[in-house]
């Protein structure tokens, strides 16, 4: 076949320009996409904000899409769902590589209590998160969920039980998890004080520790970042010090969970 001048340039042109596209496409990698669960609620979003930060492509699983939207923005891919219902869990978790599930009961009774959303719905989203291959789960529980007397149980429909019976379901699944154990949740700013890495949930008489959301966030994102977070149970609370910035030594710093 006999090419012309103009034809052989045009040829070469498309063959450059391929081998750019693909040596881009090589650098530059489709950003991971991160189910949050509850993505619209008060630690949700800042967790939303966060992956956003760091270069993450969010799908928020959301009961209300246009309440949300109004809440995070055009740049977040919606589902709408309820952990309450497997069927809506399909979509939400189809090619995610990690799933955050920062959702929460609404009072001790009615059909948002803690049996069902801390317990039923982690399982719902642990059981889509599997058969979906998902990479990693991590779980935002609660300090105090090994301790059956804590006055929380009593006041809200022994919502740390079933958050334990939540993290239990996690830990048994098979997934590659991580399960983080916040203080008592404060409405500040993170990442302006160091943060304590512990485990055995520890009883602390007299004394409330206690953690901004966002630092809560922080350390979600951080737990996908690396591996060394996976297969850990542990809590957090605000400390003095300086802001953490090797989180690589802090998570490789805990013990993996008995098998």
């Amino acid at each position: 076949m006999k090419i012309d001048r103009t034809g052989f340039l045009r040829l070469a042109l498309a063959a450059i320009g391929a081998i750019l596209v693909s040596a881009c496409t090589g650098l530059n990698p489709a950003p991971k996409t991160i189910l949050v669960a509850g993505a619209s609620g008060q630690t949700g979003q800042l967790i939303v904000q966060h992956l956003q930060r760091s270069g993450y492509q969010v799908r928020a699983l959301v009961r209300d899409t246009a309440k949300a939207r109004a809440q995070l923005g055009e740049d977040v891919e919606y589902v709408q769902g309820d952990v309450k219902d497997p069927a809506t869990l399909v979509a939400a978790v189809a090619g995610v590589s990690a799933v955050i599930s920062s959702i929460g009961s609404r009072g001790k009774d009615g059909p948002d209590r803690p049996e069902m959303i801390d317990y039923h719905g982690v399982r719902n989203l642990v059981d889509a998160a599997r058969t979906a291959r998902v990479g990693q789960f991590v779980l935002i529980s609660s300090r105090g969920v090994t301790q059956d007397d804590h006055p929380l149980n009593r006041m809200f429909g022994d919502v740390l039980r079933w958050k334990l019976k939540g993290e239990d379901y996690l830990r048994q699944s098979g997934l590659a998890y991580t399960v983080v154990r916040p203080g008592g949740l404060l409405n500040e700013p993170g990442g302006r004080a160091d943060i304590a890495f512990e485990q055995g949930d520890r009883r602390f008489a007299g004394t409330v520790l206690s953690i901004p959301r966002e630092d809560v966030a922080i350390v979600c994102v951080e737990a996908l970042r690396h591996p060394e977070a996976q297969f850990r149970t542990f809590e957090i609370h605000r400390t003095e010090g300086a802001p953490v910035t090797d989180w690589q030594a802090r998570f490789a710093g805990l013990k993996p969970d008995a098998g």
